[in-house]
This record gives C-alpha cells, sequence and structure tokens, in this order.
C-alpha cells in the first residue's frame, strides 16, 4: 500500500476541488498515482465539483430547531445555488441535521462543525455535503451557526426557511405557554425589527459616545436648541438617547403587536401569566443570503453562447 503524504492529498484537491478525505481514498485506491486518482474522482462525479464552487450560493436556508425540552436551540444558515434545490427534501434534511448537531455537539466554529459527525449519521458534516452534492450538483456551504441555552428557548422560521430566528430566556416557569408565547413574539419582534442589543447596558460605550457626539452637533446646529441653557441641553440630548435605545435595543422596542407597550413590558405581564419572572437573555436571526452579493445572470446571452 503506497504511503500518502498530506502534500499529495492537498495537491489532489486543488486539482480537482474534492474533499479532503475523498482525495485521500482515492489516492489510497490508486496506489498514489494522481492520474489515476482524479480519474477514480471523476467517475466518483467528485472531481466535478471543482467547477461547481465557482457559482454563488445565495440561496438555501434559514433553519432555527431547539430539543424537546426546549433549552438549547440553534440557527444555522445552510446556502445553495438555486431556490428550486433549497426545496429539495434530502436538503432540508441535511440543514435540519446540521443544526441539531450543533445543538448535540456545541462546536467551536464552523471548522470544528464540518468535522463533526452529522446528527443521526457515521460521516461529518462536511462528508455528508460532500455526498449530498452528489445527488442534487449543486454547490452549497455551511455560511453560519448560532446556539442558545436557557431555562426555555424558542426557534422561528419565516417564510419556510427565509430566516431563522432564536429567543432564549431565564425563568423559573419553565416551558410554561405563556412563557413559550412570549419568546415566540420576540422572535417575530427580532425578525421584523431587526435589533441590534438586547439590553441598553448591552451597547458598547463606544457607540453610545458617538450617537451623544451626533446628538451634540445637531443641536449646535439647531439655532433654537444652540441658545438653550446647558441644563436643557443635556436633558434634551437624553431624550434623543433615549430614543436610539428604543430603536436598537430589543426590550426597549415598541411591542410590534401592541406598539403602545414596550418588548419589556409585553414580556413582563406573560410573566404574571406564568406566575415567574421572565428574563430575556439573548436572541439571534439570521436572513438567508444576507451579505452574499448574487450574481445576476443574463440566461440568454448563456444559452447564445452556447448554441453559437
Amino acid at each position: 500500500m503506497a504511503n500518502i503524504s498530506a502534500q499529495e492529498v492537498k495537491a489532489l484537491r486543488e486539482m480537482t476541488g474534492a474533499g479532503m478525505m475523498d482525495c485521500k481514498k482515492a489516492l489510497t485506491e490508486a496506489e498514489g498515482d494522481t492520474d489515476k486518482a482524479i480519474q477514480i474522482l471523476r467517475e466518483k462525479g467528485l472531481a466535478t465539483q471543482a467547477k461547481k464552487a465557482g457559482r454563488v450560493a445565495a440561496e438555501g436556508l434559514a433553519l432555527a430547531v431547539v430539543n424537546e425540552t426546549n433549552t438549547v436551540g440553534a440557527v444555522v444558515e445552510v446556502n445553495i445555488e438555486t431556490d428550486f434545490a433549497a426545496k429539495n427534501p434530502a436538503f432540508k434534511e441535511f440543514v435540519e441535521n446540521v443544526a441539531k448537531t450543533v445543538i448535540e455537539q456545541n462546536p467551536a466554529d464552523l471548522d470544528a462543525l464540518n468535522s463533526a459527525v452529522i446528527y443521526g449519521g457515521t460521516v461529518t458534516v462536511a462528508e455528508a455535503l460532500q455526498e449530498l452534492f452528489l445527488s442534487i450538483r449543486e454547490n452549497m456551504k455551511v455560511r453560519r451557526f448560532a446556539r442558545l441555552e436557557g431555562d426555555a428557548v424558542v426557534p422561528y422560521i419565516h417564510q419556510g426557511g427565509q430566516a431563522g430566528a432564536l429567543v432564549s430566556a431565564t425563568t423559573t416557569a419553565g416551558a410554561h405557554p405563556a412563557v413559550l408565547e412570549a419568546l415566540k413574539d420576540c422572535d417575530f419582534q427580532v425578525a421584523a425589527m431587526h435589533p441590534e442589543y438586547l439590553n441598553r447596558e448591552d451597547v458598547p460605550q463606544s457607540r453610545v459616545d458617538e450617537e451623544k457626539e451626533v446628538i451634540l452637533k445637531q443641536m449646535e446646529e439647531d439655532p433654537k436648541l444652540a441658545s438653550k441653557p446647558e441644563q436643557a441641553k443635556i436633558k434634551i440630548a437624553e431624550g434623543k438617547l433615549g430614543k436610539i435605545y428604543s430603536e436598537i435595543c430589543l426590550m426597549e422596542q415598541a411591542f410590534v403587536k401592541e406598539n403602545k407597550q414596550s418588548v419589556k413590558q409585553y414580556v413582563d405581564s406573560k410573566a404574571k401569566e406564568a406566575g415567574a419572572p421572565i428574563t430575556v437573555t439573548g436572541f439571534v436571526c439570521f436572513e438567508l443570503g444576507e451579505g452574499i452579493e448574487k450574481k445576476a445572470d443574463d440566461f440568454a446571452a448563456e444559452v447564445a453562447s452556447m448554441i453559437g
């Protein structure tokens, strides 16, 4: 049996675009013969992914999942090239299993997640993705994930996977219906209003100083405000800063279902129903394809180039 070096595996991967483990297996089977290994990969359909990898994968699913006790949850985004392929049952199952892997194994980062044995399987997440590619034939990528723990964790999936949200809380009421309802509504809030922070205490001092500087400059340029006493300016500035907190902090935002109360006031009202305090401790929301530059393809031109 040929002794396959890491350099040989790396070189084959660069030539074919196939996964590291697939390259190693092919080289082992080919007894170190690179050309034969490439042929083996081509026969298995693995070498073709190199071309596919150049395509932008901006579709897919943003999925939020929790465990049976609603105490641990994960939200993941897995991208694929087309929305048609994103509806493939095998792809949906893969994304769900990736989320469950995050819940079960708590990986430190994407590398750790890709190296982890996928939930319900015997291969790693990366290997499962490679196997899925062989049937779907589209570039796919596990883009990001987040994991939350708490006495109660509730997920929300918007429009079948266009966004996934997760909210966690501490409470002695556990998975009381009022608690679950409160956190579900917080999910809606997060998905709709995109808060940046949980509470005003979480806003970095640098952000606070920046906002104050903008407010003071605006006051200096406003003749009506510039002439006011210093104490009055301070109160006005505090009021304006409070308005900013109500825009960027989840618990201070106006509740989307009843904007006469804040999210915190709404959660407190549900806590009375549950018979125990509810303290929201974390939230996360992934919007599908957020920040990915989608390539604008000219389909007519592509067809013309193929038959020209």
